[in-house]
Parts: structure tokens; C-alpha cells; sequence
């Protein structure tokens, strides 16, 4: 069985935490049973060790996530780039050809997606073992895992069993897709489930789909047409008009937490960060990544959250209507991650000649280099503020430590790798951001150094 988490999210539920490159799934909060605080897709890989599934698995994201999405699963699990968003099943018909073409996938290899911000208990993942028995013995087209309701809710799909149970499953008569709280309610008198948005099926199911969508079934066919691509739904273009479809019931903990409400009931502590809650003031919580304090006092039920990225106060039923209240701005994310580490943006202005100034907190972790980078405009003032590396400059080497300061002008080729732990304090003037700036991205610093015709300094 080949298992493809589907990673994304425009990053707005939980502003001011997400963002577009950092979206909820990479948001280091949830308690650790280890100690400390990992992110939901660091729980995920978690709990797919733990299952033996690890090897089995990869994860579809956009490409501008996946070197995050690297960086949180370790390195463990292979990531696929997706140039363009465009919906559950073009991803999950990537992730096929993907399969098929560079893993041998034969046409009888089942493949499950999964969401990858899924919440769930510690035993969920090992439910997904048994669906290439439950595809066999049931002879249907598509398996599902669906769990019980807690309550009738309107933001969740629901799956209609009928007929009788057999062997821990059932066949499916309707889907029904966030229903009003009145047919949610009926819905649960029937015994309807959750949809979880885990489907199993066989290669050639989706090649057939893939088909007749008059699609490529070809990896690299497929990528060339992405842009151009409609978005579509999974639910909509093929599970829901399955011939034969079965439900597993799982009966564990099973949470979407896609608002602050829902992701602050699985907070251990009310206060994350620097700050204090006082007064009656039951029910709230501070999470703040700032380096000052926030104080709440006598204000009951609410989110104090803040980030580079801006400050919440919300009412934590109400909270949700931050999506709606962003809209469609163009937010540019004040801190970011990559496989080498992370960035904070302290301050962007435009001076007197109308030239931007930004000025960033930079983390380069011991053993990563930024990759090899193409200075094309204006100049870049870094200082070394902690730590201990290398920095390349127009093919030239020279060793750094806390207090350098060295400057990059245009149209040098550049890269910097930490040895320890390095934290700059970066200037840029006039700089303009291009992904074609980064001509190199291998692993291995050697490498990097052949492609700069480096020397030592």
C-alpha cells in the first residue's frame, strides 16, 4: 500500500500563527508526548512511525511548502512540488502518475490519501492497514474511513451507511456534504459518520478516472499542463460518484483543528509565550511569538495571539471570521521556514528615494547552507550575531563567527553554511525577490562549493 498526505492551506484560520508558507500544519504548539512542542504534520510522521508506515508514504504539497514540509518530517518522508494549487484530485492524480512512474506502483497497488492535518488518536494511522483487505473482500471500488459524531456539526462531510455491517464495514448509500444543523442532526439519528478524508483504491481506479477526465497518464505530461488545470475535488469527481464504496468506522479521537477554538482545546497551558492572564478571565488563552508581553485582565473566552505576521484579539467563538476578514490582501509573510532553517522580518520601509529597506533575524541550523544564490540587485549587510560557519562570496571562503560583518553587492553568487547554530542579523537595500535567484539547492555543501569554483580566503 502506498499511503500520499495532501498538504496545504492558504494559512488564514489561524492567522496570525499561518501564513502562506507557514500554514497551520507547521505551527509548533500541540503538547509533545516527548516533552517540548511539535507542529500537527511533526504529530502525523509521528504517529506513522509508530504504525510502521513511514516508508510507505509521501507527501503532495505546494511547492513554495515544501521545503518546510521537509524540514518538519525530517527528511523521513519524500515531498512532491506541486507548481499550482488545484484541488484534492488533481494532486492526488499527480501523486498516482508519481507513484506509477518512479516507484513501479503496479495497477493492483492500492493507494490511500489522507489529509495531512489530520488530528487524531495514536491508533488511526493503523486503521489504514486494513483497507486493502476491506478494498478485496468488499470488491468495491473506493474505502473509507469515517468516524463517529460527537455532536450534529455543519462544517463536516457525512457519510450514510446502509445495509448491515460486515466485517468492521459497510457499504455507503450518500454522501452529504456540510449539512444545515437540522439535517445534521437527522444524519446522526441515521447513524451517519464524519468523513475523515482517507480514500483507499487500486492504481488503475484513478488511472481510469485520470482518463476520463482526458488527462495524461503521464508524470511529466501531467506537470507540463498543471497551470492550465481547473481546480477539482476529490469528494465531488470521484468518491461521491463511486459505483461501490465502503466506510470503516473508527472510533477514537478524530478533530479537524482549523480554528483557534478547536486548537486551543488541545492546549496544555492558557499561556504560550511572554504573558500572563488575570481577573476573571476563564477560558483564555495568550499565544505569542513576539519577544513583549501581552496581559489579559477580566476578559473571559478569548485569543490573544501574535507573530511577526500581526496580533489577534478574538473572541475564540467568533475567531473563524478572521478568514473573512483578511480576504483576498496580499499579506506577505513576516516569518517564514525552509529546510535550512528560518527567518523573521524585524522591519520593511521605503526611504526617501523610494528604495525598500527590510531588515531580517536570520537561523541557519548547524550542518544546512541556504543554497547557492544569485545577488542580482542592490546590496545585502549581514552580521553574524551567534554562531559559527562558512560564507561564500564570488567563489571565495571564509570562516565567520559572531561579531563578522561582510557585505554582498550586486551580481555576486553567494551561500552561507552553519557549522553551529548561526543567527544573522541581515540588511537588505533595494533587493528584489526572485525564486530564479537560487541557482543551487543540493544537500551537500561540497557540491556547492565545486558549482561557485571556490578558493579559500
Amino acid at each position: 500500500m502506498h499511503i500520499v498526505m495532501l498538504c496545504g492551506g492558504s494559512g488564514k484560520r489561524l492567522w496570525p500563527l499561518s501564513n502562506e508558507l507557514r500554514s497551520k500544519l507547521f505551527i509548533d504548539i500541540l503538547p509533545s508526548p516527548a516533552g517540548g512542542r511539535e507542529s500537527m504534520i511533526s504529530r502525523v510522521c509521528r504517529q506513522l512511525d509508530s504504525s510502521s508506515l513511514t516508508d510507505s508514504t509521501l507527501i503532495i504539497s505546494h511547492q513554495d511548502q515544501a521545503n518546510i514540509t521537509a524540514r518538519h518530517t525530517q527528511g523521513k518522508i519524500p515531498v512532491i512540488g506541486e507548481p499550482y494549487k488545484r484541488g484534492t484530485f488533481t494532486a492526488a492524480a499527480l501523486a498516482t502518475l508519481y507513484l506509477q512512474s518512479f516507484r513501479m506502483a503496479k495497477d493492483d497497488d492500492v493507494i490511500c490519501i489522507a489529509p495531512a492535518d489530520v488530528f487524531a488518536g495514536e491508533d488511526f494511522f493503523s486503521n489504514f492497514q486494513l483497507l486493502p483487505d476491506i478494498l478485496k473482500h468488499s470488491q468495491a471500488d473506493i474505502a473509507l474511513i469515517g468516524t463517529r459524531p460527537t455532536h450534529a456539526s455543519e462544517q463536516y462531510g457525512y457519510i450514510l451507511p446502509g445495509g448491515e455491517e460486515r466485517n468492521a464495514y459497510a457499504p455507503i448509500t450518500q454522501f452529504i456534504e456540510k449539512p444545515e444543523a437540522s439535517i445534521a442532526e437527522t444524519l446522526l439519528q441515521r447513524g451517519a459518520l464524519w468523513n475523515c478524508g482517507v480514500y483507499a483504491f487500486t492504481i488503475a481506479f484513478m488511472i481510469s478516472h485520470i482518463k476520463k477526465m482526458g488527462l495524461p497518464v503521464h508524470y511529466d505530461q501531467m506537470l507540463s499542463l498543471y497551470e492550465a488545470l481547473p481546480e477539482r475535488s476529490f469528494d465531488k469527481h470521484v468518491a461521491e460518484k463511486a459505483q461501490r464504496a465502503v466506510v470503516l468506522p473508527y472510533e477514537g479521537v478524530w478533530q479537524d483543528i482549523g480554528s483557534w477554538d478547536t486548537l486551543c482545546a488541545q492546549l496544555d497551558t492558557h499561556v504560550i509565550g511572554h504573558g500572563g492572564i488575570s481577573g476573571s478571565s476563564s477560558d483564555s488563552y495568550i499565544i505569542n511569538e513576539l519577544p513583549y508581553p501581552i496581559q489579559v485582565i477580566g476578559v473571559p473566552g478569548i485569543i490573544a495571539a501574535a507573530s511577526p505576521d500581526g496580533i489577534l484579539i478574538a473572541n475564540k467563538n467568533n475567531s473563524n471570521e478572521i478568514k473573512a476578514q483578511l480576504g483576498n490582501l496580499p499579506l506577505k509573510p513576516m516569518y517564514g521556514e525552509a529546510t535550512w532553517g528560518s527567518y523573521r522580518v524585524i522591519e520593511s520601509s521605503l526611504d526617501d528615494e523610494n528604495t525598500t529597506v527590510t531588515t531580517l533575524n536570520i537561523t541557519v541550523l548547524p550542518g544546512k547552507h541556504i543554497g547557492l544564490n544569485w545577488h542580482r540587485t542592490g546590496c545585502r549587510a549581514w552580521t553574524v550575531l551567534a554562531g559559527s560557519g562558512q560564507v561564500l562570496v564570488n567563489g571565495k571562503v571564509m570562516q565567520v563567527s559572531m561579531g563578522n560583518q561582510f557585505a554582498i553587492t550586486k551580481e555576486s553568487l553567494f551561500s552561507i553554511l552553519a557549522e553551529t547554530r548561526m543567527v544573522i542579523l541581515e540588511v537588505r537595500i533595494g533587493v528584489t525577490e526572485d525564486k530564479d535567484n537560487i541557482l543551487f539547492e543540493e544537500e551537500d555543501w561540497n557540491v556547492i562549493l565545486k558549482s561557485a569554483g571556490s578558493s579559500n580566503a
